[in-house]
């Protein structure tokens, strides 16, 4: 399997708009909404429009919506799971936070694009989905939902309660995981697209956060909610044998996506050090070993190679899902790496520059917040490295957890 992690240079001009946009979008806004826990940034509407007419023309795929995955295989392609990805992490770099405050550019966006039908991706192309999964009883383990959806006629009737829903007070659907038998466990795990105005559908909450605080998180409670069975996404049988495999492909395309985020992220903090080390005299040489240079330029060329294997990792996974490969080893290791290495890197990064990366006069402090949230949602560091213990032994969830 021969891949080429060069930066695909079709996506040139797209790669370019979005550090125009973190440039001169984003970064001014930044701080401003930083402090303004939960206002929504007006800005993004028109960037939003945008970004629409972008996706429409067909040519690339911008933003965090996920790709829908062909059939048949072309040879080795670079499409829209790349695009995505390079452009979510060229947004990132400019402000996580607003990135996930973009409409219609949700992680519950990236879930319809995955497995819906072609009938469901028509009518809820122009959605703001959000995507709900956690409840108060469980975190990262997604087999453990116990939210349920009872058919009933022409509808499902949908119980239960979510938190940790990113964009949840602001979306236009909310894209729901819900059970249709408890007693078969995962395998009747579906997901429904559940619109806001829906009765019995309630946001009761809006969270105080550490990170990405333009950003809403809500907790949303669905009592005696009915929805139309043809929201259901995918297939309504429960297939026992199958698992609950067709909701988690979601995954697959949405953890190089959270990637992109952290290498974006990451990225930022690793530019702004640079210059603030060359300001204090520090030269980075790249042609000599890092125990013969300054410590703190040492510490950088570390902090290079980790994100230099975090950013490989996701270009591997979102390769793979544009050429139709199984990816799902992949892009946990790209979710688990990129996470963490966006910690590790902002927070070291706010280390080197002393007092000035700890106050409110940079934005360094403000990624450091940011970026711990990349390392939780879509799966924690512990559970990614869970799926890819699982991959590697060949075991199932029963054998090893």
């Amino acid at each position: 399997m021969a891949i080429n992690l060069e930066t695909p240079k079709k996506f040139g001009m797209l790669i370019s708009q979005a550090h125009q946009v973190s440039t001169e979008i984003f970064r001014p806004i930044s701080r401003k909404y930083d402090r303004a826990e939960h206002e929504y940034p007006k800005e993004l509407d028109m960037l939003a429009s945008l970004i629409d007419g972008m996706n429409a023309s067909g040519e690339t795929n911008t933003g965090a919506r996920g790709v829908r995955r062909k059939e048949g295989n072309g040879g080795n392609q670079n499409g829209s799971n790349m695009s995505g990805v390079l452009s979510v992490m060229e947004a990132c770099w400019g402000d996580v936070a607003m990135v996930l405050s973009m409409p219609r550019q949700g992680l519950g966006n990236a879930a319809i694009a995955s497995v819906a039908n072609d009938e469901q991706l028509a009518r809820f192309d122009k959605l703001w989905a959000s995507m709900a999964i956690t409840e108060p009883g469980f975190g990262s383990d997604s087999a453990a939902v116990t939210t349920t959806a009872v058919l009933d006629g022409d509808h499902y009737v949908l119980n239960g309660e979510k938190i940790f829903v990113t964009a949840g007070g602001r979306s236009d659907a909310v894209v729901v995981w819900a059970s249709l038998d408890k007693s078969l466990g995962r395998a009747a795990i579906k997901s429904f697209v559940v619109e806001k105005g829906t009765p019995g559908m309630v946001v009761e909450r809006l969270e105080h956060k550490l990170g990405i605080r333009a950003s809403d998180t809500a907790t949303i409670r669905f009592t005696d909610c009915r929805v139309p069975k043809e929201n259901l996404l995918g297939s309504p049988e429960i297939e026992v044998e199958q698992g609950f495999a067709g909701v988690m492909q979601t995954f697959d395309n949405t953890r190089p996506l959270v990637a992109g985020m952290a290498v974006g992220c990451a990225r930022a903090a690793l530019d702004e050090t640079e210059d603030l080390l060359k300001q204090a005299g520090v030269e980075v040489d790249y042609d000599k070993p890092a125990y013969v240079q300054h410590a703190a330029a040492a510490t950088y060329l570390q902090m290079e190679a980790d994100w230099e294997a975090a950013y490989l990792l996701m270009m591997e996974a979102t390769w793979m899902a544009d050429n139709n490969k199984p990816n799902s080893l992949q892009a946990s290791m790209a979710k688990a790496k990129a996470g963490r290495a966006c910690v590790d890197i902002t927070l070291r990064c706010v280390e080197l520059a002393g007092a000035f990366g700890y106050s409110e006069n940079s934005l360094l402090e403000k990624w450091a917040r940011d970026s711990k949230i990349l390392d939780i949602f879509e799966g924690t560091q512990q559970i990614q490295q869970l799926i890819v213990a699982r991959r590697l032994l060949n075991k199932n969830s029963a054998e090893l957890k």
